[in-house]
């Protein structure tokens, strides 16, 4: 029987050896090497230019790596660079033969053409490395395409991210005075207007003027114990940014449905029961209101998604793409405890401490705001006051350490008995507690908690800013909310 397609096994490439895309050579440029090596001999002076630019491991020839490396130990430690010097340094290390002897050291003393040229031909010889090893990684892409057990997305993300591993090892600068860096940030102080915010506002006052909005570049951490709200006040931030500030957002839910989430959104934006939007029993106010929001949510600036199941590199691959496509102001994640490691066989705590620090590397690249939501370890409810600490952080200590912000949501009437809560000036009342801020100051801000809309609000915002239940429900008269 014949064999189909594929099913050979003696016709699939080894994982020990390379795929051989053609028999063309490898991208390099002999003479630019050379002449980076020569212009070094000449003008010692332009080393450290030089070494700016190229990596002893972006020459493609053996010689030339020892040659460059010689060089450059030479010119680290202080001594004087001339072929005299440099014969002599190559025979104490047994090289010279390696390298292709005095002859070899000859032809470059007048091989190259101008001394002075000599960080161009260092930008020859980095941009051919590049080359190669985007065909190496290319090489090890298609092995694995071809053997590996993983899902394809699983692959598609890991082939991202080694493509753009790439280009993170190449995009480092030179250190800038301070001069220029000072000039940068009178540009952005000039470009903002009076009262603005460095980073994107919530929409929550009090919260937006301590934290100086969610600055772009920054790890934030949002942790709460379950059911205080956690989801609803990302959720709020996400329908504000996209919707009034008209800012893409790319929100990563592990653990609701999209459309759990769209009608969480409707309700906090209509200002809508959940209950009875649930049941299809809006009363005609709530209707409209209900119609209003989803107005507002289909212009929404807002990406939702839902996969349940995603390593950091697959969320990191996703905004990659979407930035490119879109743009993008805000990453959420709901929740970091729910994504998936890299390495199952490590320990959580490890596995937890990774995912932070890529997620802060995340927000770096990005050069956005990554909010991430956290759990808090049931330790809070043993202490007097139910109060959340850097110290609950569940599973790992890491989070704290790579977080620029970590803020807590507290609400005390969640500790009460529901009679209890009716009586007590903390019914509705939250609390967000600013723990750590790394370029600011912490503190609390407090907020309203309208659970029948699952929404936050400022403390000043009306409470009846939806309409009563009366002007809602005028069919029933009387009739109280709590009695519907």
């Amino acid at each position: 029987m014949a064999k189909e397609y594929g099913q050979s096994k003696e016709k699939r490439p080894r994982r020990s050896e390379p795929v051989k895309l053609s028999d063309r050579e490898l991208p390099y440029n002999r003479e630019a090497e050379a002449n980076v090596l020569g212009a070094i001999i000449l003008n010692p002076s332009v080393c450290d230019e030089v070494v700016g630019v190229v990596r002893v491991s972006d020459f493609y020839s053996n010689a030339n790596r020892r040659l460059f490396k010689c060089l450059v130990d030479m010119h680290n430690e202080g001594r004087g660079i001339d072929l005299t010097l440099l014969t002599e340094r190559l025979y104490q290390n047994g090289e010279m033969e390696e390298i292709g002897g005095e002859a070899y050291l000859a032809e470059l003393m007048t091989s190259v053409p101008v001394a002075a040229h000599a960080v161009h031909y260092a930008k020859i010889v980095r941009d051919k490395a590049v080359l190669r090893s985007l065909i190496e990684t290319s090489s090890q892409i298609l092995v694995n395409a071809y053997e590996s057990d993983k899902q394809p997305r699983e692959l598609i993300a890991e082939a991202e991210e080694s493509i753009f591993r790439i280009s993170d090892d190449r995009s480092g600068q030179n250190a800038r005075w301070m001069n220029d860096i000072v000039h940068d940030v009178m540009k952005e102080i000039d470009n903002e207007t009076g009262g603005g915010m460095e980073g994107i506002q919530t929409g929550f006052t009090e919260l937006d003027k301590i934290l100086n909005g969610l600055r772009a570049s920054s790890l934030n951490i949002l942790a709460a114990r379950p059911s205080m709200g956690k989801t609803a006040l990302a959720t709020n931030i996400a329908e504000y940014v996209s919707i009034e500030s008209k800012q893409p957002v790319l929100f990563f839910s592990l653990e609701m449905s999209e459309t759990e989430l769209a009608k969480r959104m409707l309700c906090a934006r209509g200002k809508l029961n959940g209950y009875r939007l649930a049941t299809n029993t809006l009363s005609t106010p709530e209707r409209e209101r209900f119609m209003g929001a989803v107005a507002d949510l289909q212009s929404a600036m807002l990406l939702i998604n839902d996969s349940g199941s995603l390593t950091v590199s697959e969320i990191a691959a996703i905004a990659r793409r979407t930035k490119r496509q879109n743009g993008l102001a805000l990453v959420i994640i709901d929740y970091l405890t729910l994504i998936e490691a890299d390495n199952p066989m490590e320990p959580r705590q490890e596995q937890v401490a990774k995912i932070a620090r890529r997620l802060k590397r995340l927000a770096r690249e990005l050069d956005v705001p990554v909010l991430c939501l956290a759990q808090v370890n049931r330790q809070v409810e043993q202490t007097k006051d139910n109060r959340p600490r850097l110290s609950n952080l569940r599973e790992s200590g890491a989070i704290e350490q790579d977080a620029d912000v970590v803020m807590f949501v507290h609400r005390e009437e969640y500790y009460m008995k529901e009679d209890e809560a009716a009586d007590s000036d903390l019914k509705g009342k939250a609390e967000i507690i600013i723990a750590k801020q790394r370029n600011g100051s912490t503190g609390t801000v407090e907020l309203r908690w309208r659970a029948e809309y699952t929404r936050f609000s400022d403390l000043n915002e009306p409470l009846d800013d939806a309409g009563t239940f009366a002007q809602d429900y005028p069919e029933l008269g009387g009739i109280s909310s709590g009695e519907f």
